[in-house]
């Protein structure tokens, strides 16, 4: 079978699942292979303890010192060029949106400032060097080799697996070339019996031939903002692949000491500390990964960032019964609702009031409820006022609502409608987090 070559953007580009050879040519190799010190590559990181399915195209050269990683298509573009400078320069292109300009792309550029914290290239492929061979494996239909790295750190056992094709090189014959086909991390805790972490790459091509330097180069008339702080604060937007590589860490363990800090969090014990770290890492994972996705909005961490999936549902307290709930019927005919515009920020208009914390309390219901009432105030009478979600969790029991275990808004509305409505949060008090009268 003749390999099949494509010629995308100048580049020769390696169809991952043909014209491999033979798997008694792969068993005989045993060597832990290297691949090519120049390279093109695209593929998708999987996180699944963080639901991230992130794109992602990468160029690599290290004989010029050069590296490039795009993420969701390019809507954010890493740049990590180790010669430029006395230590080396890391760029991030992303759009930005500001009072004056939507989503215009804008440069923001880390020096290095030491040997220790220089900028150095960074690959999408991890260097095999200490990977044994363990035998043939199927992936997507295909005979692969599978390689494997184990790493004990206390409690944490570390599973670094590589599967990989080979193809001829058309320039040696005698030689073949190291495809990648995934790579994936397991890390298991034995003092907790369970899977602390996981991730893995998928890679759809791949390229061996050196990205032209023009990959490297900025786009005309751009110009780089200095963004403050030593490059090994700014991981998570200028190099997120590096936790993926190397295993790198230190950007999460001091995202987690801030976390602490900030929000006073204290930990019964060092496993309770590490489970919550662990949560952490996913969670901040999520929010960086969302943040490159070039979505309308901005994730951030809160005081919630350490809470498990378990944890968060005891928030979700909204319940939900069939049947007619008393609502009217929705006003608008489909030809009405195409004037609407795309979006509308209500904020500008001073409709909305600050977010609010439900604290740990499964209330959600009654800041709907209450929000709802809040807009349509100011809509009828341009005015915003602050209702109380206390009042409701504390008082509309009768009409079906079970306070800090949740609720539904109608059930709310026709308590209010039975008393006369509902007091402002100045008549009625603060919210609590839990219930204080019952009536």
């Amino acid at each position: 079978m003749k390999p099949t070559v494509l010629l995308i953007a100048g580049f020769a580009l390696i169809a991952i699942g043909e014209g491999a050879v033979t798997h008694e040519t792969v068993a005989k190799v045993k060597e832990a292979p290297a691949f090519s010190s120049q390279y093109s590559a695209k593929g998708t990181l999987y996180i699944p303890y963080a639901e991230i399915r992130e794109p992602f195209m990468a160029w690599y050269d290290e004989e010029a010192g050069n590296s490039r990683i795009d993420y969701y298509g390019g809507v954010v573009k890493t740049y990590q060029l180790s010669k430029e400078g006395p230590a080396g320069v890391s760029r991030k292109l992303a759009p930005v949106t500001t009072e004056t300009q939507l989503n215009q792309e804008m440069c923001l550029e880390v020096e290095g400032d030491s040997e220790s914290n220089k900028v150095d290239t960074q690959s999408i492929l991890p260097d095999l060097t200490g990977f044994e061979c363990i035998g043939e494996d199927m992936v997507s239909g295909h005979t692969t080799e599978k390689w494997r790295l184990v790493v004990t750190n206390g409690d944490k056992v570390n599973k670094y697996t590589m599967w990989i094709r080979y193809k001829k090189n058309p320039q040696d014959p005698t030689k073949s070339i190291a495809l990648p086909i995934r790579y994936e991390m397991r890390g298991f805790n034995s003092l907790l019996g369970s899977h602390y972490d996981h991730y893995y790459l998928e890679y759809d091509w791949y390229s061996y031939e050196a990205p032209a330097a023009s990959v490297f180069q900025l786009p005309e008339n751009m110009t780089c903002t200095s963004f403050p702080g030593p490059g090994d604060k700014h991981i998570y937007t200028f190099n997120p692949m590096r936790e993926f590589m190397q295993n790198y860490e230190t950007h999460v363990n001091d995202a987690f000491e801030q976390f602490k800090q900030t929000h006073n969090k204290q930990y019964q014990d060092p496993s309770e500390h590490g489970k919550r770290k662990d949560i952490f890492r996913q969670n901040l994972r999520y929010i960086h990964s969302t943040n490159r996705a070039g979505l309308p909005y901005k994730l951030a961490v809160n005081h919630m960032a350490d809470k498990s999936e378990l944890e968060m549902k005891a928030f979700r307290g909204r319940q939900y019964s069939e049947g007619y709930n008393g609502g009217s019927a929705f006003p608008y005919d489909t030809p009405e609702m195409h004037k609407v515009p795309d979006s509308m920020d209500w904020r500008i208009f001073g409709a909305v009031t600050p977010v609010k914390d439900q604290s740990v309390c499964g209330s959600c219901w009654s800041f709907g409820t209450t929000g709802a009432i809040e807009g349509a105030y100011f809509v009828k009478y341009g005015h915003l006022i602050r209702v109380s979600q206390q009042a409701l969790i504390d008082c509309s029991w009768g009409y079906g609502n079970n306070g800090c275990d949740g609720g539904e808004d109608f059930r709310s509305y026709n308590w209010m409608m039975k008393h006369g409505g509902i007091p402002t949060e100045e008549e009625y008090g603060p919210y609590l987090g839990q219930v204080i009268i019952l009536f």
